[in-house]
């Protein structure tokens, strides 16, 4: 098998609007944001005061919100090397969070996984068995 590439920040809206049903829509502050059937599942974050820099203590300004299927794919996101990362505003809610500036720490092959797993969690049911369906096929 051959090794998937880096990520890049243009991988996000490829992948996202490779799934069907998947619409771009202004999110926060107008940022990009993608919904399946008019459910969000991946987005640009405005600048807010629970992420901040760690060195210049600034608010982070590149932050991408991805759902997650459950409390135990956050928890295994955010406790593993990666750079996925949560907030106390997400206390109770599936996402984790990620920095451009560090999304060349995961391949393109992990953001897919991200991505399409943020999808199925937010897709009507049929729509995600006939897009797993015709995956394997």
């Amino acid at each position: 098998m051959a090794r998937s590439r880096k990520a890049r920040e243009s991988d996000i809206e490829e992948i996202a609007l490779a799934l069907p049903r998947t619409t771009k829509v202004p999110g926060w502050g107008g940022l990009p944001s993608y919904q399946v059937s008019r459910k969000f599942f991946v987005g640009y974050r405005t600048p807010r005061p629970d992420a901040l820099d760690p060195d210049t203590g600034e608010r982070l300004t590149d932050v991408v919100v991805f759902r997650v299927p459950d409390e135990g794919d956050k928890v295994a996101l955010v406790s593993g090397d990666g750079p996925w990362f949560t907030t106390d505003h997400f206390n109770g809610y599936n996402a984790v969070l990620l920095r451009l500036a560090h999304l060349g720490r995961v391949s393109r092959a992990e953001l897919a996984e991200v991505i399409e797993d943020a999808w199925c969690s937010q897709a009507p049911k049929t729509v995600v068995a006939r897009w797993q369906d015709a995956s394997t096929d």
